[in-house]
């Protein structure tokens, strides 16, 4: 990062570290001892594709992602225009969602199309309400998201849960970075 770049406000992206995703069962353990909530098997993978040829050939890798993988994934797309590749699993098998989801953002990292990437999705619920932990690929960081009706969130709840499995994952400390997702797969 240059002068001009600290003197304009300007920061480094983070690059993302997909492994980070291998750290959510860890996390889920204390989720659940701490705060009772527990994995509910849906994970999901968001991305925006630009217009155009780049769009044509990353909906291509798309569909060859969704044809190899004997039909883990469905795939949605939001009224926003996102994509969700959407997996699910059994709500105890939290390692295998995980995995399944790092090699979907792997695949589409490996074929040039990390700057689509948006977030990774997973799903828990205490039996009433729901959470989505979510993992921020441009600033390589977590944060959780409480959605307690169309269009609103329950923000101490959030908080909590972040005081809660913040030793074990990178949460995001800019809380103006953590954008709802209402509507969200799984949620």
């Amino acid at each position: 990062m240059g002068l001009l770049d600290i003197l304009l406000g300007r920061s480094k992206a983070v690059p993302p570290n997909l492994d980070q995703l291998f750290s959510l069962p860890s996390a889920a353990i204390t989720l659940e001892t701490a705060a009772d909530y527990r994995p509910t098997g849906s994970g999901s993978v968001c991305f925006k594709a630009a217009e155009g040829g780049g769009f044509t050939v990353l909906r291509d890798e798309v569909d060859k992602l969704l044809a190899l993988d004997n039909g883990k994934f469905t795939s949605t797309t939001d009224s926003y225009g996102f994509t969700w590749l959407v997996r699910q699993t059994a709500p105890d098998d939290l390692e295998t969602l995980v995995t399944d989801l790092h090699a979907v953002n792997t695949s589409l990292v490996d074929a040039g199309f990390g700057s689509a990437l948006l977030c990774t999705l997973v799903a828990f619920t205490n039996g009433t309400e729901p959470l989505g932990l979510v993992y921020l690929y441009k600033r390589g960081s977590w944060y959780p998201f409480v959605p307690v009706g169309t269009d609103r969130r329950d923000n101490a709840k959030e908080l909590q849960i972040k005081s809660v499995v913040g030793a074990d994952l990178n949460f995001e400390q800019d809380l103006s970075r953590w954008f709802p997702i209402y509507g969200a797969p799984g949620l």
